[in-house]
């Protein structure tokens, strides 16, 4: 590259207004960060002599052989060697050149102590670095048993060795660079980087070509040859093998993913397979159904329910085990019968017990038949072995079984059965040969404990890589190149051990006492009695096996999810100890950070302030913890004085005002706070000779008036007395010695003229106050009880003088009054005029009438002084101030950022390195096609309500919306109107930056860089500097000066003009480096998908991206381009740009061509994965595109990246978990049971997590990963198709894998957006359920499962997959409770046992201890919980107390159903996919037909269901005829059918209009009848949306079908129960009745059919005929009705009992016939089953919309549903804008 000759540009002038904007450039090739192009340019990075250290030694090649067929050019260095030699594009190697140079610089930064030279590379930086970069490289070479192909000497460090080193990570990068989807393959990467290397070492070591004896040339040498010999072919298997899955319809064992496809490279086979240079005949790149390609790898996901069991069969063993025993033991009759240990002294029930492990077996004989029926797949021909350890398994299985199963019996055949069962002698000897047998079965179990115990010999054994080791561990587990090593420490071990043997405990006594002993007595009443009289025809007589099964099974299935709820409860608990002993909610109000601001401001010089080091001193020695640890208890506990009696000379209290300055400059900004209230808050800086810390007005508020009220009291009190009296209170001192010294001030230099003989005498008498404070003769001297009416005085001056109309002679009568009072009435001693002149306290001019003193020395500030009046306010504020201000700031987002902010300086964070020593980190968005600025007409267009965003805007965030006005009118505004046209963008802004869009994530995240600006400042600022600086900032004015204070009524009001948008006060002190050390430090990258395609387009938000890339310096844009070079190729390519502010357009920086397109599995973690390669740092936190940022929270940045530095347990930090602040709450109610929901699982949840259990992941959430660790393992996600749906989470399970290490840190906050939509939330969690089905199938999960310890394990379950599977089960749970009491209703098995058994109330109550779940309490326990923590228990108690009366209870419990349904139907039947969200705000009423698509099957349908359930268990059990023995019983269940069915509405805004009521039912019934057609929508088309919600039954497999059919049937058993108690029966029980019953249920089809044919075929051309047969039909269906009432047994009731029978039964053969559609579509019967959907969704449709409509119709209940959903200021709004708008 040729360098460019820069002049050197002039250091700017400190305190310009300009000189805080970056320093600009002449014009020059466009460069990313630092011009390593040319390091003679003028830039702020390159006066660091370690960026020119890392360059130079780059350029360490001129000695190398130099590459063939290329000029080579004196500028090339090393990566261009590399680049050249081994065919890498061109942009790939500068991107690698400014990565390495920028990387390698910021590490010699931060080198302690630091080189002595920092102009030389440090050879031993560059090694560390090479060792991690390849140590993924080095164990996969270790596991496969290769030599890896680095050769680094361990003692040499010279110039060849540097080089050596640095090569090894320029190829590395270069490979990494290039690699596009292959990243997503870490160890397919390794096996490519593994064969260049050993080219790399021929070509370094003149190696001549074994083949032609010329020296050694790579095979990819040429022009992008890597790209089109490497990458592509690997690329093109991965894009066949997608093609293949047809959109991931197809299962996933039918083609590979990322995963099969890189853990093909865990095996020796790659070396033999592939070769180098790739062969491409391999079977590896043999992609359909080719013989001989190569299937899946090591892992096949198969969609069952069983994968819970498989995955996690440790846990499902113990619980059954456990059962099993409980049982044992409940059966056995005792004294006491809640003594178990009596029941374990019997020798009969020891004896049983040991049939346990004859079920151990059985079920290891399970999981042996599971894996051999899931993974046969695996075994071929170079994998036979595998399917030899299959079958072995089972048979030690069932050969375990069996010898378990003789020695069992052999034991009974030693009791005496004839003499009371006595056990012989010979019975212990069979005991203890069953005992060792059982003791050979659980050696693999003894031994794991004994490794658990000592975790470090586990992951030593699991880290060796001998051969030995391999064999004795094959029969246990696949050898796998992830999992390994992935222990905890002991003390870890022992943390989350205790945790999970409390919940075990606690669990299993639970269920011991109040689950399984209770249903004893009443199964052996069931059991006992004899000759039941069912209602029905019985095929099994004399038996009630089937009410025992019924009785038991909602029980078991509460016992095995019951965990579940004892994991919620001791997590909350421990959740809230940790966060106690965190200190997290300790200041959670204004009102406390008052209490605590002296010490607050200590706490931001320790912890935001780096300490002072000397270079021979090291980082952190055990004294300097341990006084940092001595220095945190003080600040925190208040030991020690603090700040108290800091004056303001002191430059602590400068950096200190600087930083908190700048906090409130921000939140103004945000128009969080008004300018009044930035008055209020803010601390002034050194001004007018004050002598003391100028606290914020809200501090002082009050303490004057305080004290001029005591001053009558404490006249004669002595002047030590009174200073001790006022210096108990910091404030109050502050606020006096401020007042007097600003009074001074104000007289002496701004009001009395200089020069002037008044101005004489006002000088000496403060200098006579003076003197007697100094001397302690004051109140001596001084009468203190006059001090009220001198008060009085000074505020009516103060008021005079902030008038809006000068008033000199007031002036002049207030300054004698006070003259007066303070000559002539204060002093104790009365002087005479003569005494006063000889003082010099009086005029010298006898003649001169003293009436008219003052008169020609007062002279009135100006009016455009802005400082003076900002001064003079806060000097007013001092003097009147009554109220205690604990009301500032008024906006509560204001208030909890300021709370949570305090009290996280008191929390545990290592101490902030300089920035200069900090880590260089990135943050990157994945953007694709969402809202960037809200545009005008969006902002105007008004809903059916006439409610527009704006207006909604302002409602919810009224305050907010008043602070922008005020803010535009300081800006220049005159007229509102003028918000829609100058001031447009402004407004736009203003909206978006409420909304989750880009330019709100793009606002917050570049507050790092404006946070590194000024912390880069105050790091190398003098004291002078700071001094200086502070002067400048008050002389120079400031951002937040007001023009219109309200509190001062008609006084001045400052001219706008004098206020323009400026810069805030500390960037005005920036000397230029300070831009440098941030571009260095942080970069912002968005990966805008199909920014290049809007461009295109003239899209919108193409032009609004530009807009941000202009107005923020530090963000970065990566797109993939699409380029055309013909009719069909199309070449891609990866491009980062930036707006070049000299050159004021966007500039391209790098071009990285791609092999295809980016999008092959999930689309998101492509995005992702493109743009990966633009980042910097050593650290990367991922964003998403709905999260925010605070500036406050941006300063504490650089001691979060520290932690990467710090041990948790025995390793070191890779993923940073961050807290969260949901900041979607306020927007409705919805928003807010969302958001406190969400705000637990971030919170507490987390924390629990990562502390004790150790199974923190990676959620989404803004964490930060250790960037080189995560970027040679595959990325921050993953991205297969489908099965990587949750994309995030993979990412937590890849790290702990891999051996990785999660932490949680709660000093730190980003904002986070969340869904505030009924129908957004739905669809949110539709989408996480189904992803975590997905989960449930993958081989992560089953990894997780299996390797992790045994409590571990448990952890993770609980917390991912088998929370929704519980979820699942607890629905489940519903079903089978209600379906077994109509069992027993129906049956007659109820009414007999009432008749027979004295256990009939425990038979009817005790079953339905289940339902406590539906109350909600335990799952609402972390909620409450966290919120008592952070904000106190009584407010979280009102909150939730709140919640419930909005409703909240309703909401969850339909979320709940909406859980359930879709990670159910995900692994029965796949059809998983991505739900776009939308992101906006919901002020619309969404249409019932939308309702009814998007819930009918997940909610409308299950809901009415268990609604005839309990209608038809009403009306036929004896049991329910008491009323409260029925509500008890069913009141839980009918809450879950209101929610199921209301929910929907509830929250649906104007859900309960009567209007939109009646238009939405016509839109339904047009929705309905609508034809299909090929182009027809499902929102236009019923019979189009009933084929797509039938979209999953395709892709389903044939055990799917089979297990939805058998789920089908149960609704003929509404049938079967029901006709045998019909009147017409006359109760006959014969299966002629059931059989009769189908008769007149096909006579009722074919009527249906008859009259559907006929409207089909004569209603449109023959109507006349269609009304004959309609009326035929009719008047023969009633004339039958009519004879069988009359001559059988058939009654009214019993008309309206049969459509309870026959409804469920049609829907039953409709969702039968839908799983047979691939059979009945062709025949005729197809037509009728559609014809009867469609009915039955009209049915369903009246049914649902029925309450909907009463509620409607009743008055109150519109406006009472607006005051749930929204708050009060929206609720009024809305109602005034409809009777505006005349609805």
């Amino acid at each position: 590259m040729a360098s460019l000759n820069l002049r050197q540009r002039a250091t700017p002038t400190r305190f310009s207004p300009n000189s805080h904007a970056p320093p600009t450039l002449p014009l020059q090739q466009p460069f990313n960060i630092i011009p390593i192009h040319d390091l003679l340019t003028d830039h702020p990075s390159t006066r660091y002599p370690e960026i020119r250290a890392a360059a130079s030694a780059l350029r360490t090649v001129d000695d190398l052989r130099k590459p063939p067929f290329h000029t080579w050019d004196d500028t090339y260095d090393l990566v261009d060697w590399v680049g050249f030699f081994f065919g890498f594009q061109r942009d790939n190697v500068r991107n690698t050149r400014e990565h390495l140079v920028l990387h390698l610089a910021n590490s010699q930064m931060r080198l302690y102590p630091p080189p002595q030279n920092p102009s030389v590379l440090d050879f031993h930086l560059v090694r560390k670095f090479r060792k991690k970069l390849l140590a993924n490289y080095t164990s996969w070479c270790s596991f496969l048993g290769k030599r890896h192909a680095v050769k680094s000497h361990v003692t040499r460090s010279n110039t060849d060795e540097l080089r050596r080193e640095l090569v090894y990570i320029v190829l590395f990068l270069l490979v990494w660079g290039e690699a596009a989807n292959l990243r997503f393959m870490p160890e397919c990467i390794c096996f490519i980087f593994h064969h260049l290397c050993q080219e790399l070492n021929f070509v370094i070591e003149d190696h001549p070509d074994r083949e032609t004896g010329r020296p050694y040339v790579p095979t990819t040498i040429g022009e992008n040859s890597f790209l089109h010999t490497v990458v592509r072919p690997l690329y093109d298997v991965v894009r066949d093998e997608v093609a293949l899955s047809k959109g991931g319809t197809k299962p996933h064992s039918a083609w590979r993913n990322y995963d099969d496809l890189n853990e093909y490279f865990w095996t020796r086979r790659c070396f033999k397979s592939l070769k180098w240079p790739l062969d491409l005949s391999s079977t590896y790149f043999t992609t359909g159904r080719k013989r001989g390609r190569v299937g899946k790898t090591g892992f096949v996901e198969q969609r069952s329910f069983w994968n819970v069991f498989r995955s996690f069969d440790r846990l499902w063993i113990l619980l059954i085990l456990m059962l099993q025993a409980m049982v044992i033991v409940a059966a056995e009759r005792t004294r006491d019968s809640w003594a178990p240990w009596q029941a374990l002294e019997k020798r009969d029930v020891q004896v049983k017990l040991l049939t346990v492990f004859i079920t151990w077996a059985g079920l290891r004989l399970v999981q042996s038949i599971l894996d051999a029926g899931m993974q046969y797949s695996l075994v071929g021909r170079e994998t036979w072995w595998l399917g030899v350890r299959m079958v072995l398994k089972s048979m030690v299985a069932i050969a375990w079984i069996v010898v378990f199963s003789v020695f069992y019996a052999r034991i009974w055949i030693h009791k005496d059965r004839h003499d009371r069962g006595r056990w012989l002698r010979d019975a212990n000897d069979q005991i203890m040969m069953f005992l060792k047998a059982v003791f050979v079965f659980v050696i693999p179990e003894l031994l794991s404990i004994v490794l658990f115990i000592i975790p470090w010999v586990k992951n030593l054994i699991e880290e060796a890589n001998f051969p030995l080791i391999y064999w004795l561990t094959w029969w246990f587990h696949t050898r796998i190149f992830v999992g390994r090593s992935v222990r905890e420490g002991l003390i870890n071990n022992i943390k989350y051990s205790f945790f999970w043997i409390l919940v075990l405990v606690s669990k299993f006594a639970f269920s011991y006492f109040l689950q399984i002993k209770p249903l004893i007595e009443p199964t052996r009443a069931l059991m006992k009695m004899k000759n039941v009289s069912y209602n029905w025809h019985e095929f099994f007589n004399n038996t009630n096996r089937i009410a025992v099964v019924l009785l038991w099974l909602p029980v078991i299935v509460i016992y095995l999810v019951d965990l579940q709820i004892w994991y919620s409860v001791y997590s909350s608990i421990v959740g809230a100890y940790v966060g106690l002993f965190s200190h997290l909610g300790e200041i959670r109000s204004i009102w406390q950070l008052r209490l605590r601001f002296q010490f607050f401001a200590s706490a931001m010089q320790f912890n935001l302030m780096p300490e002072e080091q000397l270079p021979t001193v090291p980082v952190m020695t055990l004294v300097n913890k341990l006084r940092d640890a001595v220095q945190r208890i003080r600040l925190r506990y208040g030991l020690g004085k603090a700040y108290n009696k800091i004056e303001s000379s002191q430059v602590e209290a400068t950096r200190f005002a600087l930083l908190w300055n700048e906090i409130m400059v921000s939140m103004r900004e945000e128009d969080l706070l008004s300018d009044r209230e930035v008055e209020l808050l803010e601390l002034p800086p050194n001004c007018w000779e004050i002598r003391v810390v100028r606290w914020p007005c809200v501090l002082l508020c009050n303490e004057l008036l305080l004290s001029v009220s005591q001053a009558e009291e404490t006249d004669t009190a002595s002047d030590r007395w009174l200073l001790s009296k006022i210096s108990k209170s910091e404030y109050r001192r502050c606020a006096i010695i401020e007042a007097y010294d600003s009074v001074k001030y104000l007289l002496l230099h701004h009001v009395i003229k200089y020069g002037s003989e008044e101005h004489s005498i006002g000088t000496r008498l403060f200098l006579e106050m003076d003197h007697y404070m100094s001397t302690g003769e004051f109140t001596a001297n001084y009468k203190l009880k006059l001090l009220p009416q001198i008060h009085k005085k000074l505020v009516a001056l103060v008021e005079l003088l902030l008038s809006a109309e000068k008033n000199t002679d007031g002036v002049i009568n207030v300054l004698q009054a006070l003259y007066e009072l303070r000559v002539r009435e204060l002093p104790s001693k009365k002087k005479t005029v003569a005494m006063l002149r000889e003082e010099g306290l009086a005029l010298q001019n006898p003649s001169k009438d003293s009436g008219f003193l003052f008169e020609d020395a007062v002279e009135l500030p100006a009016e455009e002084d802005v400082f003076f009046y900002r001064q003079l306010r806060r000097l007013y504020t001092i003097l009147t101030s009554r109220d205690s201000m604990h009301s500032v700031p008024t906006n509560i987002e204001a208030r909890r950022r300021i709370a949570f902010f305090s009290n996280s300086l008191f929390m545990n964070m290592p101490r902030a390195p300089q920035v200069e020593k900090m880590m260089a980190f990135t943050v990157l968005t994945p953007y694709y096609d969402e809202d960037v600025i809200y545009g005008i007409s969006k902002l105007q267009s008004l809903n059916e309500d006439g409610i527009s965003i704006l207006f909604y805007l302002q409602k919810i965030y009224e305050d907010e919306w008043k602070n922008f006005i005020e803010r535009m009118r300081r800006e220049g505004m005159e007229d509102e109107r003028e918000i829609w046209t100058t001031k447009a963008r402004d407004l736009r802004l203003w909206v978006s930056y409420r909304g989750q869009t880009l330019s709100r994530t793009v606002r917050g995240m570049m507050y790092y860089y404006r946070a590194l600006k000024m912390l880069s400042f105050l790091d190398s600022a003098s004291e002078m500097d700071i001094r200086d600086g502070c002067q400048q900032i008050a002389s120079y004015g400031s951002l937040t000066q007001s023009n219109n204070w309200e509190s001062l009524g008609s006084m001045r009001a400052t001219p706008s003009r004098n206020f323009s948008r400026a810069v805030s006060g500390v960037s005005l002190l920036y000397k230029g480096h300070e831009f440098g050390n941030a571009m260095m430090k942080f970069t912002y990258v968005v990966a805008c998908q199909v920014y290049g395609i809007h461009k295109i387009a003239g899209d919108s938000r193409a032009e609004e991206i530009l807009y941000l890339m202009k107005n923020n310096e530090a963000l970065r844009v990566a797109y993939v381009d699409e380029v055309h070079r013909g009719r069909e190729e199309v070449e891609y390519y990866s491009v980062l740009v930036k707006y070049d502010q000299q050159l004021q357009r966007e500039v391209e920086i790098y071009r990285v061509q791609l092999p295809g397109p980016i999008k092959l599995g999930e689309g998101k973690p492509e995005n992702q994965n493109h743009a990966l390669i633009f980042t910097r740092g050593d650290a990367l936190q991922t964003i998403d595109m709905n999260q925010d940022n605070y500036f406050e929270e941006a300063l504490k940045m650089r001691n979060l990246l520290d932690e990467f530095n710090k041990y948790y347990g025995i390793r070191r930090p890779t993923i940073l978990g961050v807290r969260e602040n949901i900041f979607t709450g306020s927007v409705s109610s919805l928003a807010w049971f969302m958001s406190a929901q969400e705000t637990s699982f971030v919170t507490l949840g987390q924390r629990v997590l990562a502390n004790p259990l150790k199974v923190r992941m990676h959620y989404g959430h803004p964490d930060v990963f250790d960037r080189f660790w995560f970027l040679t393992r595959g990325g921050v996600s993953k991205a297969s198709k489908l099965i990587n749906l949750s994309e995030d989470i993979f990412a937590g399970f890849n790290c702990t894998l891999r051996g990785g290490n999660v932490t949680h840190h709660e000093y730190i906050q980003v904002g986070k957006g969340r869904d505030v939509g009924l129908n957004q939330i739905a669809m949110f969690e539709a989408k996480v359920a189904s992803g975590n089905g997905e989960q449930l199938l993958s081989r992560d999960v089953y990894r997780l499962g299996h390797r992790l310890d045994f409590f571990r394990m448990l952890s993770v379950f609980y917390t991912t997959v088998g929370f929704y599977f519980n979820t699942m089960m607890v629905v489940l749970s519903v079903y089978t409770f209600l379906w077994g009491r109509l069992y027993l209703a129906l049956s007659g098995v109820e009414k007999a046992a009432m008749k027979n058994s004295s256990n009939n109330a425990a038979l009817g109550a005790i079953v339905n201890q289940q339902f406590v779940i539906q109350i909600g309490m335990f799952t609402a326990l972390p909620m409450i919980v966290e919120n008592s923590l952070e904000h106190g228990f009584l407010p979280a108690i009102w909150d939730f107390l709140k919640m419930q009366l909005q409703l909240a209870s309703l909401f969850y419990t339909f979320s709940l159903g909406t859980r359930c349904h879709y990670f159910g139907r995900t692994i029965l039947h796949g059809g998983a996919k991505y739900r776009a969200t939308g992101r906006g705000f919901v002020v619309e009423h969404k249409k019932f037909s939308e309702n009814y698509r998007l819930y009918s099957r997940s909610h409308f349908v299950k809901a009415i269901e268990l609604g005839v359930i309990l209608v038809v268990y009403a009306s036929h059990s004896p049991l329910a005829k008491g009323t409260f023995v029925y509500i008890a019983m069913s009141i839980s269940s009918w809450f879950l059918v209101v929610s199921w069915i209301m929910a929907p509405f509830v929250f649906n805004p104007s859900g309960f209009d009567w209007l939109k009521a009646v238009y939405d039912f016509e839109d339904f019934i047009t929705w309905i009848w609508y034809g299909s057609g090929v182009s027809t929508k499902a929102d236009r088309s019923w019979e189009t949306w009933w084929y797509e919600e039938q979209e999953h039954l395709k892709t389903t497999g044939l055990w799917g079908k089979l297990l939805e059919i058998i789920l089908d049937l149960r609704f003929f058993f509404f049938q079967y129960g029901i006709v045998y108690h019909l009147k017409i029966a006359s109760g006959r029980k014969s299966i002629a009745v059931y059989l009769l019953s189908w008769v007149s249920f096909f006579v009722l089809v074919g009527l249906y059919v008859i009259i559907a044919y006929a409207r089909d075929r004569f209603a449109a051309a023959k109507h006349i005929y269609y009304r004959i047969i309609q009326f035929s039909v009719i008047s023969v269906t009633v004339l039958v009705t009519i004879i069988m009432l009359k001559f059988t047994g058939l009654v009214v009731l019993d008309l309206l009992t049969s459509l309870l029978a026959f409804i469920p039964t049609g829907w039953g053969i409709i969702l039968i016939a839908q799983v047979l559609r691939p059979f009945l579509q062709t025949t005729l019967l197809w037509e009728t089953v559609v014809s009867l959907a469609r009915l039955y969704d009209l049915l369903f449709g009246i049914i649902v919309m029925t309450p909907m409509a009463l509620l409607s119709w009743m008055p109150g209940f519109q406006s009472m549903q607006t005051r749930i959903l929204f708050n009060d200021a929206f609720s009024r709004g809305l109602q005034i804008s409809q009777l505006l708008t005349a609805k």
